[in-house]
């Protein structure tokens, strides 16, 4: 939520559970995939042993591809879903050397009728009716992994695929985390959970234990804040289930890394770009801030990241010229902000330049890149309704909704914020968790929340090393124990090299 003026502790709303949307049943559809294996050989020229042996090899990566249900964690915009199904054909083109039975590729986005397919629990049952008794494992993974296909066979065939298993490369907390609900305080380390962006995998008979215990136990209407570590967390039952299994072989350096030898997966670590940034005069921002904030947080901003905006305003309970502030004649609230949030998007929709077609709204303890988030708009069309930035969930174990968190920062495109003002969806009351209604009303309009990762609402602190290894952020959260200008300038100011092309640079990052 937007954690900003008022500004007290950032809370959960359960208050907000009467505001679920009940979803129909979850169908599923299967579909089918394409691979290309290294060192293919014109066979003709082939001895006749050879051959034999050759063909008896393939027959057997064949037989235990089929055996593997990839499931691609995409999303229904236009310009994720073009990456997933260009990640799809890539693994169908390598699956078609290697025999005539192809696996099956499934893309979320694409299995109608629930809300919350995205956070992969509500659809084990359907796994299991649908894949238990022919297949051995599921493999998971990103839009922007890579995968080689047969070092995935060759990696997964070590393990028995008649007992449980739980893969992937291990992420842990080196302290515990708010996002986290500060968990395993006594020792953070202990716990480990999956880096998607590697791939991750579930052996069949632990995805049809997971069904069985989601058919008698129903998952609770609850909060989707960090997915990979709360799925960690629902198969180790505490204690009672497996452990994730590190897997070397999963793997988030880039593809062109010389690390990448013996690596079955590797990750796209770089700053998505499509032809020209979107211009300065394309991103309008608004500040949310108060009256107790004007003289500590304010001038951060100054300090750091206000150079980078073209358009922006500062929108406050209190007139200061100094900054300036614009007083919207919304009382500042301890919690919630809804009132405040709705009335900068009628500001943009009816006083800013029709032309601008992109508002970001963030909180005056947020800590943002536009020049990166000027590169990332690029790749999505401002003629599309887009609500983009980190995404939450709650409630989707039973239907539900997903929303946007505030502290990172919330990016509309301006006929998002038309079909939004156009609805008659607005606040409960005015201390109401903006971005929780705001969610609420674009997941009644039909309008899909677009989750980027390299938006965050905590600080850096509190995500694990490696996942923030192979990410070029866009912003992050809070000011509390740090000093924001060191942090946005260790993680967040361009240089010269992501200047030029974008690609992850060597920063000096010290604990945070």
């Amino acid at each position: 939520m937007s954690r900003e003026p008022g500004c007290n502790r950032w809370l959960l709303f359960a208050a907000c559970a009467h505001l679920f949307f009940l979803l129909p049943p979850l169908r599923t559809r299967a579909f089918a995939v394409s691979v290309v294996p290294e060192g293919a050989e014109d066979e003709t020229e082939l001895p006749v042993l050879q051959k034999s042996q050759k063909s008896g090899t393939i027959s057997k990566i064949s037989r235990e591809l089929k055996e593997i249900v990839f499931i691609i964690q995409s999303q229904s915009n236009s310009f994720h879903s073009k990456r997933a199904e260009d990640l799809k054909r890539d693994i169908l083109k390598q699956a078609a050397d290697l025999g005539k039975e192809l696996p099956i590729v499934l893309l979320i986005h694409q299995m109608d009728g629930h809300e919350g397919a995205w956070t992969i629990l509500p659809l084990m049952r359907d796994f299991s009716v649908t894949y238990g008794r022919n297949s051995s494992w599921i493999f998971f993974c990103e839009e922007d992994t890579r995968i080689q296909v047969v070092k995935l066979l060759e990696t997964l065939g070590r393990f028995d695929g008649s007992k449980e298993w739980f893969l992937g490369k291990a992420l842990y907390d080196e302290e515990s985390t708010i996002i986290h609900h500060y968990a395993f305080a006594e020792n953070p380390t202990a716990f480990t959970f999956p880096d998607f962006a590697a791939g991750w995998a579930l052996s069949i008979p632990l995805v049809n234990k997971l069904a069985k215990k989601l058919k008698s136990e129903p998952l609770k209407s609850d909060f989707t804040i960090d997915l990979k570590h709360e799925i960690a967390l629902y198969i180790w039952q505490k204690g009672e289930g497996p452990h994730l299994t590190p897997v070397p072989e999963f793997c988030t350096d880039d593809v062109n890394s010389y690390k990448v030898d013996h690596c079955a997966t590797t990750f796209s670590n770089f700053l998505p770009l499509c032809g020209e940034p979107v211009k300065k005069e394309d991103v309008f921002v608004a500040v949310k801030t108060c009256r107790k904030f004007h003289g500590d947080r304010i001038p951060v901003v100054k300090q750091t990241w206000e150079r980078e905006a073209a358009l922006i305003e500062y929108y406050s309970d209190y007139a200061d010229i100094s900054i300036p502030t614009i007083d919207l004649g919304v009382p500042n609230t301890d919690r919630g902000h809804c009132g405040k949030t709705f009335a900068i998007l009628e500001r943009f929709l009816n006083h800013s330049s029709p032309r601008t077609p992109w508002l970001v709204i963030v909180d005056d303890d947020t800590l943002i890149s536009i020049f990166r988030l000027r590169r990332l708009l690029s790749c999505y069309d401002p003629n599309e309704p887009v609500f983009l930035g980190e995404r939450y969930g709650y409630g989707l174990g039973t239907g539900g909704y997903s929303y946007i968190t505030g502290g990172g920062g919330m990016v509309f495109s301006r006929i998002a914020v038309q079909k939004l003002l156009a609805s008659k969806c607005r606040c409960y009351s005015m201390d109401a968790p903006d971005d929780m209604v705001l969610g609420m009303c674009f997941s009644g309009l039909g309008i899909p929340i677009t989750h980027s990762p390299l938006f965050h609402q905590a600080r850096p602190m509190d995500y694990p090393k490696g996942y923030l290894s192979h990410q070029i952020p866009v912003s992050f959260h809070k000011h509390w124990n740090i000093d924001p200008v060191k942090v946005y300038f260790t993680w967040l100011a361009p240089n010269t090299e992501e200047s030029l092309n974008g690609k992850k640079a060597g920063y000096n990052r010290e604990d945070l």
